[in-house]
């Protein structure tokens, strides 16, 4: 089938290409030309797991293209998916210009019908808006006779995983009460769908409403346990025992259950803040989603409360390695990254930081530019160099197993501050470490090992 797909972020790259992948004949438009001539040569501008070979492969054979000419884009293909962004608005809402502003641009160059996919994240009620909006524009042309249908499609993407997460989907969610539409999203699909029927269809509200409401779910599990884990540390509970002991129960399971130093990055946090605005724009008040919100946003600057009730306020002097910049391991993205309110707490109360991390050096250095606070480091090693402690802020596989040897040998002081709770307590205690980490206490370490190594 013929495809096009508005939008090469990490929705509607993937998508598209995992689309090509299967046998479809896709079209990807975007308004940047740089980025379009980049795809074309095989560059990609996000690091996502598969993502590389699987665009490279497709544009070679034929099957995935991408050009900036939306009257091209839209020409090409039966079905329009919409995959731009809806970043946060001041007061928390999905902003839509960018949405409508594609909706507006299909109906100006529709020539014969059309299925309008919206494929980004947006607040319920979006496909009315977008519906009106076409309307508008074909109205406007004179072109009123011709049909359209307006469907919701929400991803349920994972970064890092995003590539995996599209080619075996555990549901397809299909909003739409017309049957021809169902029929073609039905043939979209269908190679991904061959062990069993995956497709859930639903009216297109409810459609908009499961996106939301399962990233807010996923984040309730999450703050939940960040304040079990907050919990814990003050009745002399392991959060981690306790996470064994719930996570058996299969009505609560194991996944998101993970307590650490809040999450971050580009759904979370912004769809939270969103059901909660759409929420009180009906007139209810969403407690349980807005004391997610609260609990989160606290839950950021733990390791620094941490870091403060060891050293004290004045951080003036000292320096810290840091060990992971993105809000998850697989993704060089920091948005919403609990790693910039550490960093920023530490260099407002005059720390310096070394930092490191295996994708997201670029976009650190996109962020924050030259800083005389702030060195990114080669390697993780690098970043230990006349450092006072050690600060862990993302779980990549390659910080699970360090050379503690080293560490005590390179550290300043034998300290570590673990907002992933990478490293078991009794173990780091036996090595000599102090070691802070989330709802699982302060293990402390024989009283010469914790502090600074004299000149001698």
């Amino acid at each position: 089938m013929r495809i096009a797909v508005f939008g090469t972020g990490y929705v509607g790259l993937v998508q598209g290409s995992v689309l090509a992948e299967v046998g479809h004949d896709v079209l990807c438009v975007d308004v940047d030309a740089s980025k379009v001539e980049g795809l074309k040569a095989g560059r990609i501008p996000i690091y996502e797991p598969g993502l590389e070979d699987i665009v490279r492969k497709n544009h070679a054979e034929g099957r995935l293209n991408f050009t900036t000419d939306a009257a091209e884009a839209v020409k090409h293909g039966r079905i329009q998916f919409i995959a731009v962004g809806t970043p946060p608005d001041e007061d928390g809402s999905a902003d839509l210009k960018y949405v409508l502003a594609v909706a507006a641009t299909i109906a100006e160059h529709m020539e014969e019908p059309k299925v309008v996919v919206t494929k980004s994240t947006v607040p319920v009620g979006t496909a009315d808006k977008v519906r009106a909006k076409i309307v508008e524009v074909l109205g406007a042309r004179g072109r009123s006779d011709l049909h359209f249908d307006v469907v919701s499609n929400p991803e349920f993407l994972k970064e890092g995983a995003a590539v995996a997460d599209c080619m075996r989907p555990d549901r397809i969610v299909i909003g739409t009460s017309d049957p021809e539409s169902e029929e073609l999203l039905r043939e979209v699909y269908a190679p991904f769908s061959r062990n069993r029927d995956k497709l859930i269809v639903m009216d297109v509200r409810s459609a908009e409403l499961t996106k939301y409401a399962a990233n807010c779910m996923l984040a309730t599990k999450i703050s939940f346990m960040n304040e079990m884990a907050n919990l814990a540390e003050r009745l002399g509970a392991d959060i981690e025992m306790v996470r064994q002991g719930i996570g058996s129960d299969q009505r609560i399971g194991y996944h998101f259950i993970y307590p650490g130093a809040g999450y971050g990055g580009s759904c979370f946090p912004k769809d939270v803040k969103a059901l909660i605005h759409t929420a009180r724009e009906v007139g209810f008040e969403p407690k349980v989603l807005q004391a997610v919100e609260d609990r989160n946003e606290e839950q950021k600057s733990v390791i620094f409360d941490k870091i403060v009730a060891h050293y004290g306020s004045d951080l003036r002097g000292r320096t810290f390695a840091l060990w992971g910049l993105s809000f998850k391991p697989q993704t060089d993205d920091m948005r919403e990254a609990a790693s910039r309110v550490v960093m920023e707490a530490l260099w407002k109360a005059g720390a310096k930081v070394q930092a490191f991390d295996p994708e997201a050096m670029e976009e650190a250095q996109r962020i924050y530019g030259d800083r005389d606070d702030l060195m990114l480091c080669g390697t993780k090693e690098a970043t230990l160099r006349d450092a006072d402690a050690l600060v862990v802020m993302t779980e990549w596989q390659a910080f699970r197993a360090p050379d503690f040897d080293l560490l005590k040998e390179k550290l300043k002081s034998a300290v570590i501050f673990d907002g992933r709770n990478l490293y078991e307590p009794a173990r780091m205690a036996r090595r000599g470490f102090a070691y802070y980490a989330i709802g699982r206490g302060l293990t402390e370490p024989p009283a010469a090992s914790a502090t600074p190594r004299s000149a001698a």
